[in-house]
């Protein structure tokens, strides 16, 4: 049967069509210079909107759609591994496109290209800011002029994340269906090869509080008084930029006609704090970014992509403008300890309840 619902899976978010969309926790990098791509540090949880009633703002209630606790001046990544068949993704960052630096749409386009090729493109760190690199995506409040919305736009009304996913047409996922029986029937004829573990891409546990054990998928315990609680503004988080890493945004290699006109399935993803989110969901939040020099340190992984059979995107004009949360926020306080080049490891190519959609 076809899923024509967004639902969360454990903390991934599975969009009509096969999609699976799961927010990475990472190491902030410095806003000068060209980076190699961060490690994660375990994924956000996530949860629904509508599970908590009124302990949740009117507004984010309005639009539906999911919460996941990050901290000011956190910096995340999105990955897209778990993706079942072809899709093309548009991924928003306060109603702006993070790909072509355009508004928001409803539809598909190609001049320029508003969205990602899924299963091609296996995760996104940021907005596509140059040639073959990323701008990093890192958590500000709304406010302060400090959002990639507010610095293309001029305002700072929606924050948070939105994804909207589109199918192959009928046809073209035909074909394709049809080609890929036809490739696995090859690959049982072929040994198997041993998994690989921990790759950049791979699933990664939830970062729990110290002391505190997870809480279960879909649970939503009350925090003490929570029923006589009433509704209240919650502070408003969007994404700014960070420093710049080595990643390509892939161009379609299909015609945009193979693509369905309508979305599948669309989601609204917001950002609270830490303390917004322990009144809401009475969960403990993750606890605050590791420090990156205490990470190199312990000479944990760093890696680098390329892929020679893949065309880049060209830089989004609106987008290579945009201004790192440093010029509003100022300087870290600590130095930034580069990783050793041994560090750097090259890749290759890589159910639950209807999540409510809302007005936005």
């Amino acid at each position: 049967m076809t899923e024509d619902t967004v639902r969360i899976d454990g903390n991934a978010l599975r969009l009509p069509g096969g999609v699976q969309v799961r927010f990475i926790r990472t190491l902030r990098l410095p806003e000068t210079g060209t980076h190699a791509l961060p490690p994660g540090l375990g994924e956000f949880p996530v949860r629904r909107i509508e599970d908590y009633g009124d302990r949740v703002p009117a507004e984010l209630r309005a639009r539906g759609g999911v919460m996941l606790p990050v901290y000011l001046r956190e910096a995340m990544w999105l990955s897209f591994a778990g993706t079942a068949e072809p899709a093309a993704l548009q991924v928003g960052v306060g109603k702006v496109c993070a790909v072509s630096g355009k508004p928001w749409s409803s539809r598909l386009g190609r001049d320029p290209q508003n969205y990602v090729v899924l299963p091609r493109q296996p995760w996104l760190d940021g907005i596509n800011s140059g040639k073959g690199t990323v701008r990093q995506f890192v958590a500000v409040p709304l406010g302060l002029g400090a959002t990639v919305e507010g610095q293309v736009t001029g305002e700072e009304v929606w924050g948070g994340v939105q994804l909207q996913s589109f199918p192959l047409d009928a046809g073209e996922l035909a074909a394709w269906r049809e080609a890929e029986r036809r490739k696995a029937e090859e690959r049982l004829r072929m040994p198997p090869m041993p998994p690989s573990i921990g790759g950049y891409g791979g699933a990664m546990p939830m970062m729990a509080a110290p002391g505190s054990p997870p809480p279960a998928p879909g649970a939503a315990p009350a925090p003490a008084g929570a029923a006589s609680a009433r509704p209240r503004s919650a502070p408003a988080m969007g994404l700014g930029v960070g420093g710049s890493m080595r990643q390509e945004v892939y161009r379609d290699d299909r015609p945009l006609g193979a693509w369905a006109e309508e979305p599948a399935g669309r989601v609204f993803v917001h950002l609270v704090t830490p303390p917004e989110w322990r009144r809401i969901t009475g969960e403990a939040p993750p606890p605050s970014p590791v420090d990156r020099a205490a990470y190199t340190r312990a000479g944990l992984p760093w890696f680098d992509y390329y892929d020679q059979d893949a065309a880049d995107l060209a830089p989004a004009d609106e987008l290579g403008s945009v201004r790192p949360v440093g010029d509003w926020l100022g300087d870290d306080h600590e130095p930034w300890q580069a990783p050793s080049p041994h560090q750097v490891k090259p890749l290759g190519d890589a159910p639950g309840k209807p999540v409510g959609d809302g007005d936005w």
